[in-house]
């Protein structure tokens, strides 16, 4: 169900920018759209199977001017700093590099925002990421996220995550300085009916996704 109200957030879009202190390179080329990391980790691991349909819902009701598509950006290079959000996901194992984990720390506790994400409820991806959460941040876990959260009634009235066969999941998420910066699914938010070329033989995946998504980049982006 849709929250009848639209959001606005362009201008704590802007903050969250300068908040980041974003490179000088690879910016987007215009300060009021929102454009969204895809991230090439682990050397030149990334995905093409997440569905970026979200970012078209988010444009259309809200006041969000967010691009059309992810931009492939590297976890290790400076130019992540430009990203207000970014998603990192993918399937089987995976070791990053001491630079990206220093990178990704940064991200966080400067401001970013990650989306992860195991495709195709990948076990060996969600074994690895929980590994390198643990590498990054020793002192911290990753805990259930309840459906009462806030999160959840940002735009569309998310009552439960369902899942593509049956049931329904928690998300799990890193809370820093009060601040949700992470959103974890180890069942996957991929969205991959909405990816030309792409399925998810064999997994569970997060069956209302698109919504699912839509708020989360939404609160992140106002929180």
């Amino acid at each position: 169900m849709r929250i009848p109200r639209m959001i606005q957030v362009a201008v704590l879009v802007t903050a969250g920018a300068a908040l980041l202190g974003a490179a000088d390179t690879a910016a987007p080329s215009r300060d009021d759209l929102v454009q969204c990391a895809n991230l090439i980790y682990a050397g030149s691991r990334s995905s093409r199977c997440f569905s970026a349909k979200f970012l078209d819902e988010v444009r259309d009701v809200t006041q969000v001017d967010a691009d059309s598509d992810f931009t492939p950006v590297k976890l290790s290079a400076e130019a992540v700093f430009n990203y207000p959000f970014a998603v990192m996901t993918g399937e089987g194992e995976f070791t990053l590099f001491e630079e990206e984990r220093t990178m990704l720390k940064s991200y966080l506790t400067r401001g970013g925002f990650l989306l992860a994400s195991a495709g195709c409820s990948s076990r060996e991806w969600d074994r690895s990421f929980r590994r390198e959460f643990k590498a990054i941040f020793p002192d911290k876990e990753l805990h259930k996220i309840p459906m009462e959260h806030p999160l959840f009634k940002t735009v569309f009235n998310i009552e439960r995550i369902n899942l593509k066969n049956g049931g329904t999941t928690l998300l799990e998420g890193l809370e820093l300085d009060g601040r949700i910066v992470l959103i974890y699914s180890s069942e996957g938010l991929n969205d991959t009916g909405n990816v030309q070329g792409c399925c998810c033989c064999g997994g569970n995946e997060v069956k209302n996704s698109k919504d699912v998504n839509t708020n989360i980049i939404t609160y992140a982006l106002t929180h």
